[in-house]
């Protein structure tokens, strides 16, 4: 993240990063506040913004109110550089503020990601930034936000462990596929965006500062660099990923899925 200000403006009509400088800022505490408090959601003003809610209007509003001109970003869909959603966004980025874009993650200093993490590891320095639809882990099991907030000020998280029980009494294991909760710094219960869950692991202790940002439910949290993240399970029940017998069709690899 870079606090230099843009000397000038890569296009006519248009701030750099497209929002206005007070919302940036507005953002900016905003972020402050949730890598302060890991997991937590912290409510901020979302911004109308040129492409439809559930597209990605959270992510894009945190990447332009923390990047700089010095920054390179990579944006991913589904793991891949070259989808609708991430080409549309990385040229909305090189339009209006015309920095270095790439396609490869050691080079980059700014992730913006959605449903997946890169397979190649994060490093110091570098931020993901996570597109999220639904910020609440609990949505699908108290749909009333009065109650949510309060089960997560006092920690009344059994709610989610029944639902989890249940599924292995029905099914012999946990069947949640992707945005599998997580506790983050043995606190919050926190949803790590549609991610599938064998992304999961590459969250815990992760040297990267990671972001996320829901602008339809105007949501932003954040889970800071080398900060504990555990996948909800039980003793007798552990988390685990799911293994493959084949390999890729494409490039025969057995230990990777897109980067």
């Amino acid at each position: 993240m870079s606090t230099q200000l843009p000397t000038q403006i890569p296009t006519g009509g248009y701030n750099f990063a497209y929002l206005d400088e007070q919302t940036k800022r507005m953002i900016r505490r905003a972020i402050l506040k949730a890598v302060a408090i890991p997991g937590y959601q912290v409510p901020f003003g979302s911004r109308e913004m040129p492409l439809p809610y559930g597209w990605g209007t959270g992510g894009i509003q945190v990447t332009a109110a923390i990047i700089g001109p010095e920054d390179t970003l990579k944006v991913i869909d589904q793991g891949a550089d070259d989808t609708t959603n991430a080409v549309n966004i990385r040229s909305f980025f090189q339009k209006t503020t015309g920095v270095a874009t790439t396609e490869k993650t050691r080079e980059a200093s700014l992730i913006q990601t959605r449903h997946r993490i890169p397979e190649t590891a994060l490093s110091e320095g570098q931020i993901m930034v996570y597109q999220v639809p639904i910020p609440e882990p609990l949505r699908w099991l108290e749909p009333r936000e009065g109650e949510t907030r309060k089960m997560h000020g006092l920690a009344e998280y059994g709610v989610m462990q029944v639902k989890l029980y249940e599924d292995i009494a029905h099914y012999g294991h946990i069947s949640t596929a992707y945005d599998y909760p997580v506790r983050v710094n043995g606190r919050y219960i926190m949803s790590p965006s549609p991610i599938p869950k064998f992304d999961n692991p590459k969250m815990d202790n992760s040297p990267a500062l990671q972001l996320f940002g829901a602008g339809r439910e105007k949501r932003i949290y954040a889970i800071p660099p080398y900060t504990s993240v555990k996948s909800l399970d039980f003793e007798d029940h552990p988390f685990e990923i799911e293994t493959w017998d084949g390999a890729c069709a494409i490039c025969g690899a057995t230990d990777s899925y897109l980067d």
